[in-house]
């Protein structure tokens, strides 16, 4: 019993695409100049028996072809009338490459021709399973090609760029995501790629992909006929490098003014209380709250224009319907025209395309779709003439683009507006918000501005900052500087207090703090002239002379303070300071086996201020007033008794001058009452003064 197997042809010229489908062997195809895509019919399902196909491609002499298959499964049960094959040439005289016959079979390499001009051959008998086949095909200096299967996760590189080929919007795959926040990792990556408006579906190209960590959420949204959905979390997702000619141009921000927009008609009507409403163009801006463009009548000659007063390099446009849930208008269809001149318009087509190219509107009067121009459109006007629509014609848009590059080749014309209504693509998808952030394109005077303003702002800000700086400084120093006036400022350490006893005793002297007493400072100013005594400061320990006993260092030769009965304490007496003309006096250095500390020295500051010889004193208390120094001499070294009575100078090797040489009276030697060590009260101070030589 012999079958008749129809047979069906495709044929491939350089510039006419020719696709028969009769309902046996071929499936949906895109069959470009330079690449294409081919699948067996009802593929990802199965194939239906006894069919038949086959494609007929060429290209320019000199050039050949390469294929790489995405799926490949066809079942083996009769190799003989269930296969594919590809051949080099076309009729008689083509020669096989090579013949595929099985389930599952991979394919990982090119399979390249010899030639420019190749056959392919799709065949099947009674079979019960197998998907058929899907491959693609491109010209062989695209050697980095790609299917339109191929996702996101069979790329391990951070960054990489590939050859799409054309036809994928006709792939089975389900794409996650949109611009600007990428796309999961599991969306085919020729497929995103159409979507994000960086290769055509009619052309293909190249791409530039960046793979980065995964984002919890990913939007859908419908652009150029390609329908995105939501998706989840996903390990990794991708981007797109393209030019960044993707800007606003002016509609929704203001910079295009009322007066650039017109149409050809303005639907106006009153409600029933007699309030007008206009639905003029200057409503027909994206995102602007309000009343939107709606045109009087509801025919094909209806139009949207814009003129953007010079040329511009425009890349995409974003629409969407009335945006008010009372009047759900919104066009679902559209074509796009362009003029330098605003009299000569031209339909924008897509590159080698021999038909004008309708763009897929809105699917509802809310949600914004996008469409790209590849290539782009360099005009100055941009008119929208809708196509078909939903209750009437109305619609907000904005435009995408920069300026336009230098030097650019003027674009062919194309054939005036036709009149008949375009096939419109399937998807009722519903579409998510799409929102492209880049900023349009600044002229050649914002940037000379902002190259005067930068450098100024920086310099105020600078010397601004240094300002503060220098004021913050300056207030700290005057703070620091402000302090007790009792002491100097080291003085108030531990470490200090305990060094300085090694210092000269003037050093010494002149950083101790003072204290007056008003009555005593009353009492010195009436002081003749004292004799004055000289002496080496560094040979002598310094006694205590301003009449506060303080708590003394480590090493001090002076008695320390015992009990509560401070002996050297008399605040009547010695809470003023010593006039200047009141000399130091001395004590002799402790004999090693003498007391243990040396008794303080008490001066009579009342008898030297009162100058009166006749006052009062006790009997163990001398009087050297009106002395001379001789005397004073004598009298020392004959009442020398077991210990030195006075105080002696350290023995520096020298002689030293009577005059310069000054002793201290001890107080009494009597004894003292037991119960009190180191203290007398009975005794009194002893004037120590020596008149000059």
């Amino acid at each position: 019993m012999s079958t008749s197997i129809p047979l069906i042809f495709l044929t491939l010229d350089l510039s006419i695409i020719v696709c028969v489908s009769t309902g046996d062997g071929c499936g949906p195809s895109v069959l470009g100049p330079s690449s294409g895509t081919l699948s067996s019919l009802g593929y990802p399902g199965t194939y239906p028996n006894h069919t038949v196909c086959e494609w007929e491609i060429s290209v320019p002499q000199g050039r050949r072809l390469h294929f790489r298959f995405a799926d490949l499964d066809i079942e083996d049960n009769n190799c003989q009338v269930n296969y594919l094959r590809i051949y080099d040439g076309v009729g008689p005289q083509r020669t096989q490459i090579v013949k595929f016959c099985g389930l599952g079979l991979k394919v990982p390499e090119l399979i390249q021709s010899a030639g420019n001009r190749v056959t392919i051959q799709f065949m099947s008998g009674t079979h019960r399973s197998g998907r058929g086949f899907s491959l693609s095909y491109s010209t062989t200096e695209h050697t980095d090609l790609i299917t339109c299967l191929d996702k996101g996760i069979h790329f391990t590189e951070a960054e990489f760029t590939r050859y799409c080929p054309a036809g994928c919007l006709t792939s089975v795959g389900e794409i996650s995501g949109t611009v600007p926040h990428g796309y999961r990792d599991s969306s085919p990556v020729c497929l995103a790629a159409i979507h994000a408006g960086v290769v055509s579906n009619s052309v293909g190209g190249q791409i530039s992909v960046v793979s980065s960590k995964g984002i919890p959420h990913y939007d859908g949204s419908l652009a150029n006929n390609v329908s995105s959905t939501v998706g989840p979390l996903s390990n990794s997702l991708f981007t797109f490098k393209t030019s960044g000619c993707y800007g606003t141009l002016g509609l929704e921000s203001g910079v295009v003014r009322d007066s650039q927009l017109s149409a050809s008609s303005v639907w106006e009507w009153s409600d029933v209380i007699g309030q007008p409403s206009e639905w003029g163009p200057s409503g027909a801006r994206l995102k602007r709250v309000g009343l939107p463009w709606a045109s009087a009548h509801s025919d094909q000659q209806q139009w949207l224009q814009v003129d953007l007063k010079k040329e511009k390099r425009i890349t995409g446009i974003t629409t969407t319907g009335s945006s008010l849930p009372e009047y759900q208008f919104y066009v679902s269809a559209y074509r796009v025209l362009y003029s330098n001149d605003g009299q000569n318009w031209s339909v924008y087509r897509e590159a080698d395309a021999t038909q004008n190219k309708s763009f897929q509107g809105n699917t509802n009067y809310l949600q914004e779709v996008r469409n790209n121009f590849i290539p782009p459109i360099e005009a100055r006007y941009v008119r929208m003439s809708p196509t078909q629509w939903h209750q009437r014609i109305a619609l907000k848009f904005e435009l995408f683009g920069c300026q336009p590059r230098i030097n650019h080749p003027p674009r062919p014309p194309t054939p005036p507006v036709a009149t008949d209504t375009p096939s419109l693509n399937g998807f009722t998808t519903h579409t998510p918000d799409i929102r492209n952030t880049s900023m349009p394109p600044r002229t050649s005077n914002d940037v000379a501005l902002a190259a005067v303003l930068v450098p100024v702002l920086v310099m105020v800000l600078t010397a601004l900052i240094l300002t503060m700086v220098c004021a913050w400084y300056w207030r700290n120093r005057m703070k620091s500087s402000e302090g007790a006036y009792d002491l100097p400022h080291w003085d108030r350490t531990d470490w200090w207090k305990s060094m300085k006893q090694f210092l000269p005793s003037k050093m010494a002297e002149g950083e101790e703090s003072v204290r007056y007493s008003s009555s005593e400072v009353g009492r010195l100013r009436g002081r003749g002239n004292a004799p004055r005594l000289q002496a080496k400061p560094a040979e002598y320990a310094q006694p205590l002379v301003s009449g506060v006993v303080t708590s003394l260092g480590q090493r001090s030769t002076f008695k320390p303070e015992e009990g509560s009965d401070h002996c050297y304490t008399d605040p009547d007496l010695y809470g003023a300071p010593m006039a200047t003309d009141i000399y130091h006096a001395y004590s002799e250095p402790l004999p090693a086996s003498g007391a243990e500390y040396a008794t303080p020295i008490v001066i009579d500051i009342a008898s030297h201020l009162s100058g009166i010889s006749s006052l009062s004193q006790p009997p163990t208390v001398s009087s050297f007033m009106g002395r001379s120094p001789a005397s004073l001499l004598t009298r020392t070294d004959s009442g020398q008794s077991g210990r030195s009575m006075y105080d002696t100078p350290k023995s520096t090797g020298q002689a030293t001058p009577i005059e310069d040489l000054a002793y201290q009276v001890p107080q009494s030697s009597s004894q003292k009452p037991a119960g009190q060590r180191g203290c007398n009260p009975g005794s009194e101070s002893v004037k120590n003064t020596l008149p000059s030589s």
